[in-house]
């Protein structure tokens, strides 16, 4: 009755399992186009983040093929204006149970950010806003409107068009 238990504990424990394994660690890696020339400019993150890319096995059938780029670019991704992460890890893991399988890439790091992204990015602008620029064309302020002083700012650049 013992054996019969352990076996079937094995057989249980053969088909839920799983494996990780550390494919490298890194001092800074990116998939963006980073200006190296701005990198004192450049803020260190607060927070760690993680990236996942990740494919099902049914019947030891991928279903696809995890990729590595698309765990980066999404850990990247995780912090607005991030360009890319330092003192991280990247590993590959794998778990079955019974007939499923997934297959997946994960990347965690700490994020290098580019304030002047920050700056740009839409996800704290309002509906309406007025962007002004110096002389040089860099954004000098980008100022939240309402939707009457859109209209005012609008036809005033119209009436002054057909002059």
């Amino acid at each position: 009755m013992k054996t019969r238990l352990y076996v079937m504990f094995l057989f249980v424990a053969f088909l839920l399992g799983g494996c990780t394994t550390r494919i490298f660690d890194f001092t800074i890696v990116s998939t963006k186009n980073v200006d190296l020339s701005k990198m004192g400019t450049y803020e260190r993150g607060r927070q760690r983040v993680e990236g996942e890319d990740y494919v099902y096995w049914i019947l030891d059938i991928p279903l696809g093929i995890p990729n590595l780029k698309e765990a980066i670019d999404r850990a990247i991704e995780v912090t607005p204006g991030a360009v890319a992460l330092v003192d991280g890890v990247a590993y590959s893991k794998f778990w079955w149970a019974l007939l499923v399988a997934r297959s997946s890439y994960v990347v965690e790091g700490t994020p290098i950010i580019d304030p002047a992204l920050v700056s740009l990015d839409k996800s704290y602008m309002g509906k309406y806003n007025v962007c002004r620029l110096d002389k040089e064309g860099n954004v000098k302020e980008i100022k939240a409107i309402t939707e009457d002083e859109y209209e005012e700012m609008k036809s005033k650049i119209v009436a002054s068009k057909y002059r």
